[in-house]
């Protein structure tokens, strides 16, 4: 029996050993809103990369990732070392049905932003029964995300006069012409940085969800997760750190969020 335990984990770290002598590969996908250019994202993205791989000495080569299904076909083939995607569902898929493990997420957090018109007299949540609302289509990760939030407010979309549109751009467009009464947007949209300029408010915020998360292969030990971690949670301290996070567009990397995302998909009903 010890025998075969030996084995094991001879055959465990022979494999582990295997994985990183190459070159590491970081898979990138931004979602339905990101560039469609591989050059650009390297760009964005190897900074971030070259970080990562100095916390674990090895080398970190950026991939774009344009098409969903080739993220899940790769994620579930475990073609990449590491991921950072949005929408945060897929890599809380990784997690969930191929093994990947939780390194950190993007700050700040998601959320879902009901909005209305800034003349509209409605003041909560409750107002906005019977009333036409606007969302991304049902497959859309944030119109799965605005439901459930709305869900836990007493809501159900279900009931609801919902109006679907491809992009959410087209938002306030409904909005402003009286095409529907109130919205839903990501809080991280460039929508939701412009409402001052498009004419709504914000009536509603609802609870944070992990954004834009990355996360690793299983073969990495404890140890390189932390070091990943460490170096990622220190960018902000260093102005050449503070160059990698306002290449990849965020303000800093959280690394306490693996519960939530372990839970992202329950909660979406996914």
């Amino acid at each position: 029996m010890k025998a075969l335990h030996l084995c094991a984990a001879l055959a465990l770290a022979m494999s582990a050993s295997a994985l990183h002598a190459k070159d590491l590969i970081l898979a990138i996908s931004e979602g339905t809103s990101g560039g469609t250019d591989h050059a650009r994202v390297i760009a964005k993205y190897q900074g971030l990369a070259d970080v990562i791989g100095k916390s674990i000495n090895q080398k970190v080569n950026v991939v774009f990732i344009r098409e969903f299904a080739s993220l899940e076909e790769g994620m579930k083939a475990r073609r990449f070392s590491l991921a950072m995607a949005r929408p945060s569902d897929f890599p809380a898929r990784g997690m969930r049905d191929y093994g990947y493990k939780y390194v950190a997420s993007a700050k700040p957090d998601g959320q879902c932003l009901i909005v209305v018109p800034k003349e509209s007299d409605y003041k909560t949540l409750a107002d906005i029964k019977g009333k036409r609302i606007v969302l991304p289509e049902i497959a859309a990760y944030m119109a799965k995300f605005c439901a459930s939030a709305l869900r836990d407010e007493g809501i159900d979309i279900a009931k609801e006069k919902v109006q679907r549109v491809r992009e959410q751009a087209a938002v306030p467009f409904y909005l402003t012409n009286k095409f529907a009464d109130v919205g839903g947007v990501a809080s991280y949209s460039g929508v939701a940085k412009s409402l001052d300029k498009t004419g709504q408010r914000v009536l509603f915020t609802s609870a944070s969800q992990p954004y834009f998360p990355l996360i690793a292969d299983r073969e990495f030990t404890a140890a390189q997760i932390d070091a990943m971690q460490r170096a990622l949670r220190a960018l902000p301290e260093s102005e050449a750190g503070q160059d990698v996070l306002k290449s990849v567009g965020i303000k800093a990397f959280d690394t306490t969020a693996e519960k939530k995302l372990g839970e992202l998909l329950g909660w979406l009903g996914l």
